[in-house]
């Protein structure tokens, strides 16, 4: 197995809070799942996926098995818990050291988000319709149940579609009703809109209080060594997004 390729974070977050996103390589799995693939929901073998999960951990160091998701594109968010199965959600959150928040994605848009004082952590899979039924402004919510509002928070998006290679149709720009959201779409020469899913999160997030945005720069379909897409290829792997909190003794 060929040595893990992780993408780690620019940006100032608190040295308590640790965060990763994967590529593609490094894993064990076969084509067209190669080979990195972390989504045990693909047809991708079982014993694969544990493999590749666990070569995950070790290389990222991760102090337990991440909260893996059952994700359906909707707004729920829960808190890492001792759950017999993967929760049905699309948001996790944890304000614990050593809980591990993890969302997969192959072309939706992945959102880390902490506090500036290092208390509080969530991982957010943002596809079109998460972000227009309003997956970030629920977690944005959540934080603020526990006492942070947006304006404490910062924010990290990670590998997704962009824009130049993102094409809707009009179904999916009339979904996306508020103030600012008319800046993530372009007309384009087919009369259809091309999608800027991280420009769409920004605006949502600053709507929300937050100033302190990073990320956005790694499009998943250009890159095709690097990540799985599943409107470049149809059948293909997951790559994660995990967020944590670490523990007093190794910070």
């Amino acid at each position: 197995m060929a040595q893990l390729q992780l993408i780690e974070p620019d940006w100032p977050a608190p040295a308590v809070v640790r965060a990763v996103a994967t590529t593609r390589l490094g894993g064990s799995s076969p084509a067209p799942y190669d080979s990195l693939n972390l989504g045990s929901h693909v047809d991708d073998e079982p014993d694969r996926v544990v493999a590749n999960r666990a070569a995950l951990r070790a290389a990222a160091r991760l102090p337990e098995e991440p909260c893996w998701l059952a994700q359906v594109h909707g707004t729920q968010i829960v808190s890492v818990g001792a759950f017999s199965r993967p929760p049905v959600a699309d948001g996790v959150t944890a304000d614990q050291p050593g809980l591990v928040c993890a969302v997969l994605t192959a072309d939706c848009l992945p959102v880390l988000l902490c506090d500036r004082a290092g208390t509080r952590v969530a991982a957010i899979h943002a596809g079109w319709r998460g972000l227009a039924q309003g997956i970030i402004e629920a977690a944005v919510a959540d934080f603020g149940r526990a006492g942070i509002p947006g304006v404490e928070l910062l924010a990290w998006l990670g590998p997704a579609i962009g824009p130049a290679a993102y094409e809707v149709g009009p179904e999916v720009r009339a979904a996306f009703q508020a103030p600012g959201d008319a800046t993530g779409f372009a007309a384009n020469a087919a009369g259809r809109w091309q999608c800027d899913l991280p420009g769409l999160a920004r605006g949502r997030l600053r709507a929300a209080g937050l100033g302190l945005i990073y990320g956005g720069e790694h499009c998943t379909h250009s890159d095709a060594r690097r990540f799985f897409s599943y409107r470049r290829d149809g059948r293909c792997g997951r790559q994660a997004s995990l967020i944590w909190l670490e523990h007093a003794a190794k910070r």
